[in-house]
């Protein structure tokens, strides 16, 4: 029975799921956002240090540095992660351009300009007669009409996250409108002697001119809020992705696809990670500004506290075959496979063991990560633990990364030590029964 099941997912599935994953426009979102990964990564860390008096005694002087330096700390924040639509738009184009192989550099920039475009700057008016009346007799006030900027403003919420789907559209649209100018031949074309650089940047005359054009009659000279009509539009399907069955759903089908040798995580991060970083945003964005964080289901919950270990929370069966295998083999790649579980590299584990095609280490494969998910939404929806909102380097150990992710929540630690203890137990069962087997083959080969 098991190897129909695998005979039909290896020929029915695994292509077309492969097919998916490859899909140029798929690929480009995921290489798009993965390029601000390290930008998000480092910024989170900076948010972490600001916030670190909420956990530090109010007394060290550390504390007091950072508190009175908060604002400072944060900068760094405000102009990575707090706008990372506005570099994921460049990764987006430049990876969909290179799949067409077009100039992926001029792909880019094409979809950075489409993207301004969507953002209307706002002037901010003059003080009237009568505050400048005012501000005559008064010195505060005229520091503060002093501090204000003059001229055009862009408003930054855009530039993060709640500009995501219409930075991905536009860069779409952009790289489209490059692609068929080049393929069609609607382009100014230069001399075989004009230096490269020089002709590619006559080519994109055409391109820019209709991208600008276009989005610009849209957003500009028509009016059209294409930010809120996208807003409205994705909005139930972000908070969709903010509920239970949501996660158990996301978690069962990585863990099918893997159990069959399909990287489940690479299909369903290309589909639900644009999601995933506009609920940790948010997150973000209302921690920094003193506000309750409400998203419970960004990625870190699924890094930090569903997947421990890498896919499977195979840290727990990493565990086991290292301190209780009997058989040779069984000890060998505990040897082999615990420090890297414990980094979150568990491809040694997955292939090794292996996980794939093994039915009897399968069910826990899919039950231990399925277990955490409901326990940790039940604790960090009860408030027992704060909910993420940064994203640590997903090499660390999982409770140095939840402690961080969590806003240095020493709670969310502990969660992460008790359900790698989980995982150990649901592990156990299936793990004595397949190490009993590898023992039983060892003994019959040395017979």
């Amino acid at each position: 029975m098991f190897d129909k099941i695998a005979k039909f997912m290896d020929e029915k599935l695994s292509t077309p799921m492969a097919k998916l994953a490859e899909q140029r426009h798929l690929r480009a979102i995921r290489d798009g956002i993965i390029a601000t990964l390290p930008l998000i990564i480092v910024s989170s860390m900076f948010m972490v240090i600001a916030f670190l008096p909420n956990s530090m005694p109010a007394d060290w002087g550390i504390t007091q540095f950072i508190a009175a330096n908060q604002t400072k700390i944060l900068l760094p924040y405000r102009v990575s992660m707090y706008i990372m639509t506005l570099y994921a738009v460049f990764g987006i184009g430049y990876s969909l351009a290179n799949s067409y192989e077009l100039d992926g550099l001029s792909g880019g920039i094409l979809a950075e300009l489409g993207f301004l475009l969507t953002i209307i700057p706002s002037s901010i008016p003059a003080a009237s007669e009568a505050v400048t009346a005012l501000a005559a007799e008064s010195a505060d006030l005229a520091n503060y009409l002093a501090a204000v900027p003059s001229g055009f403003v862009l408003p930054m919420g855009n530039l993060g996250s709640a500009g995501m789907f219409v930075g991905i559209i536009v860069s779409f649209f952009a790289v489209e409108v490059y692609r068929f100018t080049q393929k069609s031949g609607f382009k100014i074309s230069m001399p075989p002697q004009v230096p490269s650089s020089v002709a590619r940047s006559f080519e994109s005359l055409t391109p820019t001119a209709i991208v600008l054009l276009v989005v610009a009659t849209i957003t500009m000279f028509i009016g059209i809020d294409v930010h809120s009509i996208v807003s409205s539009l994705v909005r139930p399907l972000v908070s969709a992705s903010d509920t239970l069955p949501s996660v158990l759903l996301i978690v069962l089908l990585a863990q099918f696809f893997w159990s069959f040798g399909i990287h489940g995580w690479s299909i369903v991060g290309s589909l639900a990670r644009p999601l995933w970083l506009v609920l940790l945003e948010e997150n973000t964005t209302a921690f920094a500004a003193g506000q309750a964080v409400l998203n419970t289901a960004p990625e870190p919950f699924y890094q930090w506290f569903v997947m421990i270990g890498g896919s499977g929370a195979t840290l727990g069966l990493a565990i086991l075959f290292a301190f209780r295998s009997k058989s040779a083999y069984g000890k060998a790649l505990g040897k082999t496979a615990l420090v890297p579980s414990i980094f979150n590299i568990n491809e040694p584990m997955i292939f090794g063991a292996p996980i794939v095609l093994n039915p009897m280490l399968i069910i826990p494969f899919i039950i231990a990560p399925t277990v955490n998910a409901i326990i940790a939404w039940i604790a960090l929806n009860l408030g027992w633990v704060n909910r993420a909102v940064a994203s640590s380097p997903w090499t660390l150990p999982g409770p140095i990364g939840a402690f961080l992710a969590c806003g240095s929540d020493w709670r969310a630690a502990v969660l992460s030590v008790v359900l790698i203890i989980l995982s150990v137990l649901i592990y156990y069962p299936f793990f004595r029964m397949y190490d009993n087997n590898l023992l039983a083959e060892e003994s019959a080969d040395n017979k």
